[in-house]
């Protein structure tokens, strides 16, 4: 099951990047400040998620 979980967050992954290497060069400055901004809050989200479950994991 594990296996299955990362092959779909990988696929996600790149089916993502690949969707905001298209749209990204048409929008404005101030959209692209707000999806940086969103982009790094959810990192941190991700990060302490990440961390959290390894700690409970153990």
């Amino acid at each position: 099951m594990g296996n299955r979980f990362f092959k779909g967050i990988a696929a996600g992954t790149i089916i993502g990047a690949a969707a905001g290497m298209i749209l990204y060069p048409k929008m404005d400055r101030s959209t692209r400040n707000k999806l940086k901004k969103s982009g790094r809050m959810m990192m941190t989200v991700a990060e302490s998620a990440f961390g959290e479950m390894r700690h409970w994991r153990k």
